[in-house]
């Protein structure tokens, strides 16, 4: 062996030694941060079996993981941001407001500065200093507005915190659109051109956000935050957002700017209060904005400022007022991200709809759990029986039929169609509400039934979904994503429930655009309005499509990470396709790509910037 490749093989051991060592030190300080060590010891296996993928293919997997800062930084190395050509037929001023208090003087001009360099020029920064007391601070402001005449400066008397300074800077703008920059962050030098070029192709976006990322305490970017199109109950979960915000001047003053006792909360506040009077709300996959890791800053920590998530709360709050709803607002003790959970004036009528054919243990099982683990009393069950034979099938059910007066049985004498079963048991319903529920599931939340059918009494709600679990606590759905492997597929499969999810999507409710239903709830009215399930989808994606039908609607829909249900799908089956189910199965996916091809190559709510072969990684080359 030559002394080069004794040189490069050892380069090589040293790189797994280092690979194993940062593997190593982040799982310690997951174990530390969730547990503080004392592991309850139905995790150990998944740890375990995470540990070992981790160091068998950290290096070598076709993806990237969005939250590891070297596996970050090295897509970005494949991925810079790329500015379209196009004739700029609208050129708006865009007027940054920016307000400062005793902020770094250097992090302070590479901020101004981040606007002024932009490569569109029609740009104005809008200063309001909220009566800082740091020399350095208004020495290197007074530098600044000498420096370009693009720079407007409002010095306040006395400190009023960031909504007021907000607001006198506000008052500055003369732009016919206000972009929100925060004193110490930095924008990508194309980000107003790109915002423009946007406008230029959507004249009537009053409200465009991008993606964003953060800058660590050495100024390397991380933690980059690929966001879905709009979502508004994912905006109630979380200030999901952010930056960049670039919203039409004339809807700012609309809704009032800012508003004082909201503070560390009042971009969320507004957003909220903006949602109330616009619809034309654009996201701009694309990260246009870098979020400083200052000490002290929620970018670091989202322990700093406790204040701001008590605001939040009362943001929220106020938000469901104006729509005239109840509902308790919680912070979730995992993500630090928002609970709402609906007030019922009353219970309406839901009808919990179960097909089945025999298998007496399993449904059993899953009608001990709806009648048993439950705290809502205005329900009916139908089960939908497909041809069962046996008797203690029958037996089954005249049991529950003597047992719960709201109980019943309907026949669906014909050969197995999901669709059709499930359309004829929705015609047999009294409910206002239907809980598509599968018969090899399990209720372990007992207030189901309370939260589902809070959110989906909500107008602008279609489906509802909940989190469903294999035996052993992973995941089986977390919510649909479209275009992965095929059709669609399941979030966060085989995750385990502990897990936070990206941005807290296992802790919080989110918009996705289908969730399974095995166990999904919608109203009547708009089961019917659709037109409810096609029944051309005997088997495969027949739930997708409803859901898809209900975007077209102009609905969302949620999956609620806090119902949670096992569902006893096989993990080990594999295929079960005869040629025959193989040929059907491939002529409901052929009938999905010709009704839904545009939203399965672009989920809304699943971030473009993502691999297209895996949920929420990166692809480690494009």
């Amino acid at each position: 062996m030559s002394q080069k490749e004794v040189s490069l093989k050892k380069k090589n051991i040293f790189a797994k030694i280092v690979q194993m060592v940062g593997v190593l030190y982040k799982g310690i300080l997951t174990l530390w941060k969730r547990h503080h060590f004392i592991i309850p010891l139905n995790m150990w296996k998944h740890y375990f079996k995470r540990l070992t993928f981790k160091l068998k293919f950290r290096g070598n997997s076709p993806y990237l993981d969005p939250n590891d800062p070297q596996e970050y930084r090295e897509w970005l190395k494949n991925n810079s941001l790329i500015v379209e050509s196009i004739n700029l037929n609208i050129q708006p001023k865009i007027s940054f407001i920016v307000p400062v208090y005793n902020t770094n003087p250097q992090e302070l001009i590479e901020c101004i500065d981040s606007v002024l360099n932009q490569s569109y020029k029609n740009v104005e920064v809008c200063i309001a200093d909220d009566h800082s007391n740091n020399e350095k601070t208004i020495e290197t402001l007074s530098q600044l507005v000498n420096k370009d005449q693009r720079i407007k400066l409002v010095s306040r008397k006395t400190n009023g915190h960031i909504s007021c300074a907000s607001n006198d800077a506000l008052a500055l703008a003369e732009g016919e659109y206000i972009a929100l920059l925060d004193h110490d962050d930095v924008l990508d030098i194309n980000a107003a051109l790109i915002v423009v070029q946007f406008i230029n192709q959507h004249p009537q976006a009053e409200f465009i956000y991008s993606d964003e990322d953060k800058l660590d305490p050495d100024g390397l970017r991380c933690s980059p935050h690929f966001k879905p199109d709009y979502s508004p109950d994912t905006l109630l979960s979380s200030n999901y957002i952010c930056h960049l915000a670039v919203i039409k001047r004339s809807l700012i003053f609309k809704v009032g700017g800012f508003r004082e006792g909201y503070e560390g909360s009042q971009d969320h506040d507004l957003f909220l209060r903006l949602s109330l009077e616009t619809n034309h709300i654009y996201h701009i996959p694309k990260i246009l904005y870098h979020w400083r890791m200052s000490k002290g800053s929620t970018a670091s920590s989202s322990g700093n400022k406790n204040y701001a998530q008590v605001n939040g709360i009362k943001a929220i709050k106020s938000f469901l007022a104006q729509k005239k709803l109840k509902a308790e607002v919680t912070i979730d003790s995992k993500s630090g991200y928002y609970l709402v959970n609906y007030e019922l004036d009353q219970e309406p009528l839901i009808s919990i709809l179960i097909p089945t054919k025999d298998n007496v243990p399993m449904l059993s099982q899953c009608l001990k759990s709806v009648f048993e683990l439950n705290d809502y009393k205005n329900f009916e069950v139908i089960v939908v029986d497909n041809r069962s034979t046996e008797k203690e099938t029958q037996d089954l059910f005249d049991q529950y039929r003597e047992t719960y007066p709201n109980f019943r049985v309907v026949k669906a004498d014909i050969d197995f169609n999901y669709s059709t079963i499930n359309n004829l048991a929705a015609k047999e319903a009294n409910g206002a509400y239907l809980l598509l529920l599968n018969n090899d599931t399990q209720v372990i939340t007992k207030n189901w039934l309370r939260q589902m059918v809070g959110v989906a009494m909500q107008s602008h709600v279609g489906a509802v979904g909940a989190l469903l679990l294999y035996k052993d606590r992973t995941i089986q759905h977390g919510g649909v994503v479209l275009g992965i492997g095929g059709v669609a597929t399941h979030a966060f499969q085989y995750v385990h429930e502990s897990e936070i999810g990206l941005y807290g999507r296992l802790c919080v409710p989110y918009d996705y655009s289908a969730v399974t239903a095995a166990c999904l709830m919608i109203s009547k009215e708009k089961f019917d309005e659709i037109q409810g399930f096609d029944e051309n989808l005997k088997v495969a994606y027949n739930d997708v499509d409803l859901c898809l039908k209900l975007l077209k609607a102009g609905y969302y829909n949620v999956m609620l990470p806090q119902v949670k249900l096992f569902h006893f799908e096989s993990r080990s089956r594999g295929a079960d396709f005869t040629s025959k189910k193989y040929d059907r199965y491939l002529m409901e996916s052929e009938y999905m790509y010709t009704q839904w091809n545009t939203l399965i190559e672009n989920d809304p709510f699943y971030n473009p910037n993502f691999t297209q072969s895996n949920c929420f990684l990166l692809d480690r080359k494009s």
